[in-house]
């Protein structure tokens, strides 16, 4: 019997909707001249769900390619981990659902709220069950955001898309692989920077309720770069800092895809070369949690990830919270 001491990548898997909203669409609504908004968040284009597809739909793409990637039995799934802020209902929780759907007849499933950095936390607390329990872990982030954006707000109606990314996560005997640091962080005091400010129990739905507080509103959009930028650099230094690497160790760079000036930045403060940053933001956009997730897969499959290989990633967001986490491939 194997002993387990990390996780492992087993498997993953990616959907994106099939409609492709070009930037002349959105700049034309919004009066901006062509070529506004790739210039400032390298964004050409992103998908949109159709009218009939909701959350779980597109999460259970996502999840069944990942776990036919795999190749391990659905019966052997003990936890389903759904980051996600566009659930399909406020109540019930989605993940059980996406389960059900998925035919994991065995495991236990949760919702993850951490907006643009669940799928940080999901794959910390994945790695984590994967450790102590020996039982593989199916992570899915997912997000419909296109339902959520205010057409008149310059500052996110530019950014937000929709897609699925999924991650299976099996036990591993080899101790350079999994989590090899990792570090998490919040800003409760920029609390309000990224909200949907209606629908809560701070401001709970009423028949008087303005549609528009229902939509998500970005109130400084500098104050949320300049913060992304501090969080996920200083989540990132103390990540590779805990798993004695420096940036010259890290063979790709996997960030959350919010902004490409962003990552940039980033790779600037932390001396790593840009050339390592897979970037999947000019064809898909803001996925918020699905990002990251969807970007491993695409990844995967241009170039797929080798033995040894040291991942970093990162992200901030909605909160704030954001985190790092240095990721060593294992053998597939």
């Amino acid at each position: 019997m194997m002993r387990v001491q990390s996780s492992r990548i087993a498997g993953l898997g990616h959907y994106a909707p099939e409609r492709r909203v070009e930037n002349i669409e959105i700049e034309r609504q919004l009066g901006l001249e062509p070529g506004w908004i790739e210039r400032r968040t390298g964004i050409k284009a992103r998908r949109w769900a159709a009218p009939d597809e909701a959350l779980t739909d597109i999460a259970v793409k996502a999840g069944a390619a990942a776990l036919d990637d795999a190749g391990i039995a659905r019966s052997d799934i003990a936890l389903t981990l759904l980051a996600t802020s566009t659930p399909d209902h406020l109540l019930p929780p989605s993940a059980p659902l996406l389960a059900h759907r998925l035919g994991l007849s065995d495991a236990g499933a949760i919702d993850l709220t951490g907006a643009c950095s669940g799928f940080i936390y999901a794959l910390t607390l994945a790695d984590g069950f994967v450790r102590t329990q020996g039982k593989p872990v199916l992570i899915v982030a997912a997000n419909i955001l296109s339902r959520r954006i205010n057409p008149a707000e310059r500052d996110s109606a530019v950014l937000f898309a929709d897609a699925a990314g999924a991650v299976v996560l099996t036990p591993s005997g080899d101790p350079d692989a999994g989590i090899l640091g990792v570090d998490l962080a919040s800003s409760g005091q920029h609390y309000d920077l990224i909200s949907i400010p209606a629908g809560g129990s701070r401001q709970p739905l009423t028949p008087e309720t303005d549609p528009a507080e229902l939509l998500m509103t970005m109130s400084d959009g500098r104050m949320v770069f300049s913060q992304a930028v501090q969080m996920m650099t200083r989540c990132a230094w103390r990540a590779m800092q805990q798993a004695e690497t420096t940036a010259a160790d890290i063979d790709r760079f996997v960030p959350h895809q919010a902004n490409v000036r962003i990552f940039e930045a980033v790779c600037d403060n932390l001396g790593l070369a840009s050339s390592k940053t897979v970037r999947t933001i000019a064809e898909f956009g803001n996925s918020s949690a699905a990002t990251i997730p969807l970007s491993l897969s695409l990844a995967s499959k241009e170039r797929p990830f080798a033995s040894g290989e040291r991942l970093l990633m990162a992200a901030a967001g909605a909160g704030l919270a954001g985190g790092s986490i240095v990721f060593g491939i294992g053998e597939r």
